[in-house]
C-alpha cells in the first residue's frame, strides 16, 4: 500500500512545496507593504506641496483665496469654505506651523490603508468644516489644515481601541505621547485660533475611527457568537 502511493506523498517534497509557497507569500506581503509606504509618502508630500503652492498664489493675490474660500459661519456662500478652507492658510507662519503635523499624522493615517486613510480624511474634512460653519462667531473667517491635524490624531488614537487591535493601540499610544498635548486646542483660548475647527476635527477623527473599524468590530461580534454557539 505504501509503495502504491507514489512520489506525490513524499514528505520532503510536500515540505519543499510548502516552503516555496510561504516564501512566495512573504515576498508578496513585503511588496505590498513597500508599495503602501511609497503611495502614502507620495500622497502626503504631494498634499504638502499643494498647500505651499496654494499659499504662494494666496500671497500674490493679497489673501484673496482666504477671503473667497474660507468658512463664513451660517452663510450659504460660506459653505464653500467647507471644501476649500483646509487648503488655505492665513500666512506662511500659519502654514509652516501645520506642516510637520500634516506630514507625520497624514502619513500615519494613510499607512492604515490608502483607501481607509482617504476615507478618514474625508470624514474629518466634512465634520470639521460643518462644525465650524455651525458654531463659529458670525463675523469670523476660518482657514487652515488644523482641523485635519486634530482629526488624524484622534483617528489614530481611537481606531486601535475600537478595533481592539494591539498594534494599532500601540501606534495610537505613541502618537498620543508625541502630539496629545495639542488636544488642549479644542478648548476656547487664544484669540484668532479656531478651537471650533479643532474640536470638530477631533470629533470627525473619532467618528472616522468608529466607522472605519466596522469590519473588525463585526468580526469580533461574529467570533463571540460562534464561541457561544459551540459551547451551547
Amino acid at each position: 500500500m505504501t509503495a502504491g502511493m507514489g512520489s506525490s506523498f513524499d514528505p520532503d517534497r510536500i515540505a519543499g512545496v510548502r516552503a516555496q509557497l510561504d516564501k512566495t507569500s512573504g515576498a508578496k506581503s513585503s511588496t505590498a507593504v513597500k508599495l503602501l509606504w511609497q503611495r502614502a509618502i507620495a500622497l502626503t508630500l504631494g498634499f504638502v506641496v499643494l498647500l505651499y503652492a496654494i499659499e504662494g498664489v494666496n500671497i500674490l493675490t493679497s489673501n484673496a483665496l482666504d477671503r473667497d474660500g474660507g468658512i463664513r459661519p451660517r452663510s450659504l456662500s460660506g459653505l464653500d469654505g467647507v471644501a476649500f478652507a483646509p487648503l488655505l492658510h492665513g500666512s506662511w507662519t500659519h502654514l509652516m506651523g501645520n506642516t510637520l503635523p500634516v506630514i507625520v499624522l497624514g502619513l500615519l493615517t494613510l499607512l492604515t490603508g490608502i483607501g481607509r486613510g482617504l476615507s478618514a480624511t474625508a470624514i474629518i474634512w466634512v465634520v470639521s468644516g460643518i462644525g465650524v460653519w455651525l458654531i463659529s462667531p458670525g463675523n469670523s473667517l476660518t482657514v487652515g489644515a488644523s482641523g485635519l491635524v486634530f482629526g488624524w490624531l484622534l483617528y489614530l488614537i481611537s481606531r486601535g481601541v475600537f478595533a481592539r487591535n494591539l498594534w494599532q493601540i500601540a501606534v495610537g499610544v505613541v502618537v498620543g505621547l508625541l502630539y496629545g498635548g495639542i488636544l488642549f486646542g479644542v478648548l476656547p483660548g487664544q484669540p484668532g485660533i479656531s478651537w471650533q475647527g479643532h474640536l470638530f476635527g477631533a470629533l470627525g477623527g473619532l467618528i472616522a475611527g468608529w466607522v472605519l473599524s466596522g469590519n473588525e468590530r463585526r468580526h469580533r461580534r461574529e467570533g463571540r457568537v460562534g464561541r457561544l454557539a459551540s459551547s451551547g
